[in-house]
């Protein structure tokens, strides 16, 4: 007959649970698995089979007792650092969202809107095209294994219990988030202008000629330009992506370095 103490009961849970739970972090908060459409069994039954594959190679977990306060913070402290992890990805994907409402802004679809789901609150028509793009050359560009990669070597950067980290990776998270707009308008910029030229000259000629009637052709004639520059721009988004997600990436490997000085 089999016997199994209950030290080597808490040693198996505590081998599955706290890498369960940065994971699951991960999961929940990044834009590519937790996406409102994957169902929540999916996302759990993914998150079961990396901990499964990754509890090998994790680091010995520390001799805290599962039910306990200190147990309870190390669960926090692990779906913190998961949820921070899944931010950075949301963070660097979301800026052609950006770039889809300032193109969308001044080719006058501000009014072609729908209810996302995953966003919880309505989203231009282009944005939603143009995210579904960057999340299809995202997988192209193998990203979410290297997200997988950078997951499975945070445990030795930040081993599980440590208990002290830099707050100073938090605020370097915090101004990331300024990726949003930086580069959201450096991409949307050649159209931006484009249409911001077209509009000033209408103005201008509807000051000009008040018996001309300027809105039934600022219109057609702002769409019209704006889907053209739209198609040239398609050209070269593969090499803007993937400078984003490079950086992306990069960044998310920088954050953990900086989160974990305080270990020593």
């Amino acid at each position: 007959m089999v016997e199994v103490t209950f030290a080597q009961l808490q040693a198996w849970l505590v081998a599955f649970l706290w890498p369960f739970t940065r994971i699951t972090g991960l999961m929940l908060t990044s834009p590519l698995w937790g996406h409102s459409s994957v169902p929540r069994q999916a996302k759990l039954g993914l998150a079961g089979a990396l901990t499964v594959v990754m509890a090998p190679v994790i680091p010995p977990m520390p001799e805290v007792p599962l039910i306990s306060w200190a147990g309870l913070g190390i669960i926090v402290e692990q779906l913190l650092i998961g949820a921070a992890m899944g931010l950075v990805m949301r963070v660097t994907l979301v800026v052609v969202q950006a770039t889809g409402e300032f193109i969308g802004l001044q080719m006058g679809l501000a009014f072609a809107t729908f209810f996302d789901p995953s966003s919880g609150t309505n989203m231009m028509v282009l944005s939603r095209i143009l995210y579904m793009i960057t999340l299809l050359m995202f997988l192209a560009f193998d990203g979410h294994l290297v997200v997988i990669e950078i997951l499975a070597t945070s445990f030795e950067a930040l081993p599980i219990g440590l208990g002290r980290y830099d707050p100073a990776a938090f605020e370097m998270l915090a101004r990331y988030g300024g990726t949003i707009f930086v580069s959201g308008m450096l991409l949307a910029l050649p159209l931006v202008a484009a249409l911001l030229i077209i509009n000033l000259s209408l103005g201008i000629l509807n000051r000009s000629a008040p018996q001309l009637t300027v809105f039934n052709i600022g219109f057609p004639s702002s769409l019209t330009v704006g889907l053209i520059l739209l198609m040239v721009l398609m050209t070269d988004l593969s090499r803007f992506l993937e400078r984003l997600f490079s950086q992306g990436l990069a960044f998310l490997r920088s954050f953990l370095d900086v989160l974990a000085p305080l270990a020593g």
